[in-house]
This record gives C-alpha cells, sequence and structure tokens, in this order.
C-alpha cells in the first residue's frame, strides 16, 4: 500500500524537463570530444555543464518518485542513481569499440541497471510503487550522465584508457601509473559524492507545502555549480591550467547567478523574512 503525498502543481512538465536535460547533456558531453579532435583540452568545461543538466532532471525525478510518500528515500534514490551511474559509466567507457559513443552507451547500460533496481524494488521488496520503475530507470541514466560529465570535466575526455592511466615522472623519464590517474587514484569515488550530495540535496531543501518547481529546479542547478567548483579545483592535476581555470571560472559564475537566483526566489516564497543576527557569545567565559 502506497500513500501519495502532493508536491507542487503546475510549471514545467516531467516529461518536457527529462527530454530537454537528457538532449543538452548528451550534446554537451560530445562537445567535450573535441578535446580528442583539436588535441587541447579547453573544451573540458563542457562536461560539468552536461552533469549541471542531467542535476536538473535528476531532482524533478526524484520530486515525482518522493510525491508516494518517500520523503525519507531521497538519500537512498540519490545513492541508487550514482551508484548505478558509476557502474554505467565504467563499463561503457571500457568498452574498445565504444570510445566515441560512450555516452550513448553509457545510457544505454545506465537504463537496464536502473530498471532492475526498479523492478526488484517494487517486487522483490514489494514497495509496489507505480512509478517506481521508471523512475529508477531515469535516476541511473542521470546518475551516469552526472558521473561521466564530471569525469570528463577532470579528465579532459571519457576515453578509458586515458582516465584509468596516468603519467608521472621518475628519473626524468615519464612512466605511465595508474595511481595517478583520475580513476586509479580515486577522484571517481568525489565524483560520486559530490554527485550524489547534489542530486538528493535539493528537493530535500525545498520539500513542504510551499514548494515550487522552479526554486526547486534552480536549487538544482545551484548544487551542480557548487560540485562543479572542487572539481574543477582537482582538475588542475590532470589538464592543463588554462582549461581547469576556464572550468572553475565558468563554475564560480555559474555557482554565484543560481544561488542569487535561488535566494530571490526563496524570498518570494517565503511568509516572512528576517535578517537574524548572530548570536553573540558572552565574553570571559571559562
Amino acid at each position: 500500500m502506497t500513500v501519495k503525498v502532493e508536491v507542487g502543481e503546475g510549471g514545467i512538465p516531467h516529461n518536457q524537463i527529462m527530454l530537454y536535460s537528457l538532449v543538452a547533456s548528451v550534446i554537451l558531453l560530445y562537445l567535450t570530444y573535441l578535446n580528442v579532435l583539436t588535441g587541447t583540452q579547453l573544451f573540458s568545461f563542457f562536461g560539468g555543464l552536461a552533469a549541471v543538466a542531467a542535476l536538473v532532471w535528476g531532482t524533478d525525478t526524484i520530486k515525482h518518485l518522493c510525491s508516494y510518500g518517500l520523503g525519507t528515500g531521497v538519500p537512498s534514490a540519490g545513492m541508487i542513481a550514482l551508484g548505478s551511474g558509476v557502474i554505467a559509466m565504467v563499463i561503457a567507457t571500457a568498452v574498445p569499440f565504444a570510445s566515441i559513443a560512450a555516452p550513448i552507451v553509457t545510457i544505454i547500460v545506465a537504463a537496464i541497471i536502473g530498471a532492475m533496481a526498479g523492478f526488484v524494488a517494487n517486487h522483490v521488496v514489494r514497495m509496489n510503487i507505480p512509478i517506481m520503475i521508471m523512475a529508477l530507470t531515469e535516476l541511473a541514466v542521470v546518475g551516469a550522465l552526472v558521473v561521466l560529465g564530471f569525469t570528463a570535466m577532470v579528465g579532459g575526455t571519457f576515453v578509458f584508457g586515458d582516465l584509468a592511466v596516468g603519467t608521472t615522472v621518475f628519473l626524468g623519464f615519464a612512466v605511465e601509473s595508474y595511481a595517478w590517474s583520475l580513476i586509479g587514484g580515486g577522484i571517481i569515488a568525489v565524483v560520486f559524492m559530490l554527485g550524489g550530495i547534489a542530486i538528493q540535496h535539493s528537493f530535500n531543501a525545498c520539500l513542504g507545502p510551499g514548494e515550487q518547481q522552479d526554486r526547486t529546479l534552480m536549487l538544482a542547478a545551484e548544487c551542480g555549480f557548487l560540485s562543479m567548483i572542487p572539481l574543477a579545483v582537482i582538475s588542475f592535476a590532470f589538464i592543463a591550467v588554462i582549461p581547469a581555470t576556464i572550468s572553475l571560472l565558468i563554475a564560480i559564475i555559474g555557482w554565484a547567478y543560481t544561488y542569487t537566483q535561488y535566494i530571490e526566489k526563496a524570498r518570494r516564497d517565503a511568509y516572512a523574512w528576517l535578517d537574524a543576527k548572530p548570536i553573540v557569545e558572552p565574553e570571559g567565559g571559562a
């Protein structure tokens, strides 16, 4: 038995958000492939933008899934999304013939994993939520796009060989090293956590009778750009200074804009806005 809890009505239909975000993410991911075609790393920032676009879709999916009384299930949905995404991304990028087709293969693999997770949730765990299979399929694809996008931004590519093997200098010689790579160095775990926090925070923060779609989705974009900032800093270890700097500047500008817009929408929707002062600590305490 499930109880449907209504959330904010109106706004852009979910299927429309899904279509726009999916198309935008795929296009932006393929723009990062210009690095390979041009022999530069200047287009890495498109990967971060692809992740942000996917996070907007994922937030709206979580909103619809949790309208069935799953308020405490938001973190679980986020972890399933990114966990499925990491598996799908590694499988897709590791396929030898799929380097340029990695985004498409990633989406297909993620959809299969998500559908299996949804089937288990509904028919084995017996959650019996009408949209569970579709929602977890969408979230797995979102997680895969987020992981692939942030990974492409940090490493400058979504080719598995370049992500799994790095280069270090030993006694004046360039030596290939797994430990110096994005995957071998554990940066994929950072991508997982930052993506997971971003996808699950927005609806959790805006949840309630006053939830408004535009405010929730703006916070999703803000969380995406906020996650993009530390990953842009990390990218200095893997790509050239100028491309990493471009990614960092775009992340900061995007975060500043979306944060300002979110605060404006929060002021609009709030019953009252009090500029509270910090609590004054007593002086001379032990």
